[in-house]
């Protein structure tokens, strides 16, 4: 391991690395990014020796060549609700020990001296090697964003056990209303890292086991509980489905998007009339709108709201796409505007292929309808409009000519396409 480096800007100064790198250097994993806090210094000091101050909430300064961040040793006392409610005080007169109390996890609250000095006041070497997470002190439940953040790193370190006292702090947390001031933002920032682990199902799994789910994602909480048909979805729950298909999203390596889709595309199941069930016909069209509402309200990004929204629509399509008639076929590629952007229909079929795999004893199933697709989306978009315009035709009639084509080429893949071995 590698402490404090030696730098000449920093001479004279008690440095110590501190956090996530310490944690990941004595598990043995990379920790390219590094946080920095400065012991017994002020932000005149600082300033005089060349660093950039950048903090809003208290001061932290970027190293005027690595760009490393440089803390003051802090400490925060509550003022108000959620992520922002913290009055923080910061100067000489504050410890290490101190500014360590006031972080999350134990295995977050080590540190790095020179000579590679371990400073560990709460045994968070040994909760490391226990494979525990704990939290520090009683102030965790003074902030929300630690819930997620907890539930994250369980999702990153998924062989670790929570301790039984910090998931009953967090239980509290939820019933003292705490979770209910979360920041939307901070919501999805720490859920799109979860989504992109190698078992982000285990982010929400920790998320309903304190409660915190049916505040933060009550769409997805609904989910537990609705039966399925047993003939298609062995697993029956609804909610377990989809935390099976966002696993299979991550065994496809899937990019961020089509994790996200995962996770909502059977949202509209939550909706289904009582007396329908098991069935839930036309639940694609009734998850449109809370799809919409949950990505409006934690700011997903488009690209995530949109492949999310297409793949709620359209993924029975996508599983049914050898049984289509080559115009439905044709219609699908315009309402995923794969014409404009093929890319589309890649990232559309992965979230199909893991809703299909998310099924329990159906993890490995083929999944032959994505071939089948591409090739017709390449053979139809073969088709191009100067040939129909080199034959007189003009306006509206360039267009129906084009979808004609198209549709016979889609036809003739269809035609050509070894049958499915099972539906």
């Amino acid at each position: 391991m590698t402490g404090v480096d030696s730098d000449q800007r920093l001479s004279g100064l008690t440095v110590y690395q501190v956090g996530g790198s310490v944690r990941d250097q004595l598990l043995g994993l990379p920790a390219p990014d590094r946080d920095y806090v400065v012991v017994g210094t002020t932000p005149e000091e600082m300033i005089r020796r060349g660093f950039r101050p950048v903090g809003r909430d208290f001061p932290v300064f970027l190293h005027p060549e690595t760009q490393a961040e440089y803390a003051l040793a802090r400490t925060e006392r509550k003022s108000g609700r959620g992520y922002h409610g913290f009055v923080f005080h910061t100067g000489p007169d504050v410890s290490l020990e101190q500014d360590l109390v006031r972080r999350d996890l134990t295995v977050n609250a080590m540190a790095l001296g020179p000579d590679d000095e371990l400073v560990d006041p709460f045994n968070g070497r040994l909760d490391l090697q226990r494979g525990v997470l704990r939290h520090v002190s009683d102030a965790f439940r003074e902030d929300p964003v630690r819930i997620l953040r907890l539930a994250r790193f369980a999702t990153r370190f998924q062989h670790f056990d929570i301790a039984d006292r910090t998931l009953a702090l967090c239980r509290e947390m939820v019933a003292e209303g705490e979770v209910d001031h979360l920041v939307p933002e901070r919501v999805w920032q720490e859920m799109q890292k979860a989504l992109m682990q190698a078992r982000p199902s285990r982010f929400f799994e920790v998320l309903r086991s304190v409660g915190a789910l049916a505040v933060i994602l009550p769409e997805v909480d609904a989910l537990f509980g609705v039966p399925q048909p047993a003939r298609y979805h062995p697993e029956i729950d609804t909610g377990r489905h989809t935390l099976m298909v966002l696993d299979q999203a991550a065994r496809l390596d899937a990019p961020l998007a089509v994790r996200f889709a995962c996770l909502v595309h059977d949202l509209g199941k939550a909706l289904t009339p009582g007396s329908e069930l098991p069935s839930h016909r036309g639940h694609e069209k009734r998850g449109l709108k809370p799809i919409a509402e949950l990505s409006q309200r934690l700011a997903v990004p488009t690209a995530c709201r949109d492949l999310a929204l297409r793949v709620g629509e359209f993924h029975l399509h996508a599983h049914r796409a050898l049984a289509l008639k080559p115009a439905t076929v044709e219609g699908l590629f315009g309402q995923l505007d794969a014409w404009r952007r093929p890319e589309r229909l890649h990232d559309f079929l992965l979230a199909c292929q893991a809703d299909i795999r998310g099924r329990l004893g159906r993890e490995d199933d083929p999944y032959p309808q994505a071939e089948y697709l591409r090739l017709a989306l390449a053979a139809a978009s073969a088709v191009k409009a100067r040939q129909f315009v080199d034959e007189g035709l003009v306006g509206p009639a360039i267009a129906e000519a084009m979808r004609r084509k198209r549709i016979s080429r889609i036809a003739q893949v269809r035609a050509d396409f070894p049958a499915p071995l099972h539906a």
